[in-house]
């Protein structure tokens, strides 16, 4: 699997008055793919906090803008690891509509926490291997 693809329809708590959709949910979408991503990896975030005592969050974010999604709209929104290091991933992430019109794509870095202390921690080795055979 290079990339995963998720499905999402835009429903009217998503938009704004003019029925377009309002810009930090494309982060929210982006958020769901990643997760469903390491879902179908057989791997639920909850269990990786309890068992590998891990948690994930964002570091830094770069977003490009190109056209609006819509009420209605079907996106699918690919998540695509593009470098593993020992405690991040970097992703490369697009958001489509349904006619493959590119709506906006960005670039997220997630890093890898002590759930305790909210340090780096390392990810496990397992984890390392499922995102580079992604690649």
């Amino acid at each position: 699997m290079n990339e995963f693809n998720w499905t999402a329809r835009i429903y009217y708590e998503d938009t704004d008055s003019g029925g377009v959709v309002y810009y930090a949910n494309y982060l929210k979408y982006m958020e769901r793919a990643r997760t469903e991503m390491l879902r179908k990896l057989g791997y639920d975030q909850s269990v990786l906090s309890r068992e590998e005592g891990l948690i994930f969050a964002v570091r830094h974010v770069e977003i490009d803008y190109h056209k609006p999604a819509r009420l209605d709209d079907v996106l699918t929104i690919t998540a695509r690891p593009c470098d593993c290091r020992p405690a991040s991933f970097r992703f490369h992430q697009v958001i489509k509509n349904q006619d493959q019109i590119l709506l906006c794509e960005g670039r997220v870095l997630i890093v890898s926490l002590d759930p305790e202390t909210f340090r780096p921690k390392r990810l496990p080795d397992f984890l390392v291997a499922e995102m580079q055979d992604v690649n």
